[in-house]
């Protein structure tokens, strides 16, 4: 195959079951309050004392400084959205809003510093665990990633849905916002930890995209914090789930296909941040303040979806936070 070598069956039932995993347990979290906090309060607690210092310790391929940051921010995400999800007050707060924002960006850039890191290396090898090779790879997708975090927009648009759930609703961040981060993240974990990325790539990205599009519509970053957390976990957890077990999928290690993932990542980026310029221009927007595409249709199914009145004779619409 082009991007890994042969994927055996059972490797392919695996991923199947990994999807299907984080999309039930995302929904578990994102429904129920209880599922929330035993996630992502109490678990966390229990793995760091009593789990992660063995199994994610020096040498292991997970042991790196970018493993432990990536989990803990992760986790630092979906508390704080959670907060913003259950507590009114803290959502009434517009400077709250910054924080969703902010905590995305923050992982981007996490990983646009990892990618730079392993083009400078010059590696051609196992490196902390993992097979990497350097090359303009890493440089394309880690500016891929810098566009990608330079088009994040709308966040003072952020409100709380008016189901049950309660979920982080951010319209202004379209499909084609969506699809573009899938690309740079598939391509950064294919650049820097390329023997995860059947998993940690393909199916941690599709696990929070098809909630996203399917589920629930304009919770995407919820979705995104909630599986990354989850998986961060357990890999931390059970690192040899994708290094050295019957299940691993090892890439090709071809040159070729790591220029093409980043390529494309970067080309698609690059069309976003296109369209989003142009739009700027011709409404006169400013992107630290305003929402930039309200007059999509998306967008506006977006917000009637999640602002519908509850069918009672004094029910009111709620406002947007």
């Amino acid at each position: 195959m082009f991007f890994y070598e042969s994927i055996p069956w059972y490797s392919w039932l695996m991923w199947f079951v990994v999807l299907g995993a984080l999309i039930g347990l995302n929904e578990v979290t994102r429904r129920w309050k209880w599922g929330g906090i035993a996630f992502f309060v109490i678990l966390p607690i229990v793995l760091t004392i009593f789990v992660f210092p063995t199994t994610a310790g020096a040498g292991s391929s997970t042991g790196t400084w970018f493993h432990w940051v990536k989990v803990y921010s992760a986790l630092a995400g979906s508390l704080g959205f959670m907060a913003i999800r259950y507590f009114p007050k803290v959502a009434a707060n517009k400077k709250v809003l910054i924080f969703p924002a902010a905590i995305l960006a923050i992982n981007i850039l996490e990983a646009c510093i990892r990618d730079f890191q392993v083009g400078a290396m010059g590696a051609d090898g196992i490196v902390d665990g993992v097979y990497m090779l350097s090359g303009s790879w890493n440089w394309m997708n880690g500016i891929a990633g810098l566009l990608n975090l330079v088009a994040i927009c709308g966040w003072f648009g952020i409100f709380i849905s008016s189901d049950k759930s309660k979920d982080m609703i951010w319209p202004d961040m379209m499909w084609f916002w969506i699809i573009a981060y899938d690309l740079w993240n598939f391509a950064y974990v294919y650049n820097c930890v390329g023997d995860h990325s059947f998993y940690a790539g393909a199916a941690l990205l599709i696990s929070c995209t098809i909630p996203a599009f399917f589920i629930k519509k304009g919770a995407w970053l919820q979705h995104r914090a909630n599986t990354l957390a989850l998986w961060m976990m357990f890999t931390m957890a059970v690192p040899m789930f994708v290094s050295d077990s019957m299940f691993s999928v090892e890439t090709s290690r071809s040159p070729v296909a790591l220029f093409v993932i980043s390529a494309l990542s970067l080309a698609v980026n690059i069309a976003v941040i296109i369209y989003q310029i142009a739009t700027i221009r011709r409404k006169r927007l400013n992107p630290l303040t305003d929402e930039l595409y309200t007059h999509l249709p998306q967008y506006k199914a977006i917000v009637a979806a999640n602002t519908a009145a509850v069918e009672a004779p004094t029910a009111k619409v709620p406002e947007r936070v």
